[in-house]
């Protein structure tokens, strides 16, 4: 019983440490600021001649 009650508890401490990371991973994805949306290369139409 005894080796049953430790495995349950390592499988329930695995569990919330996969949660715990993933909430961190999720929430270090959405801290990271968007990146302007500015082309890198432009081409002259004719309104800019």
């Amino acid at each position: 019983m005894h080796r049953l009650l430790a495995g349950a508890l390592t499988a329930a401490v695995a569990a919330a440490l996969a949660v715990a990371a993933a909430f961190g991973i999720v929430a270090l994805l959405n801290a990271t600021p968007d990146q302007p949306n500015t082309p890198l290369i432009s081409y002259e139409t004719p309104q800019d001649r």
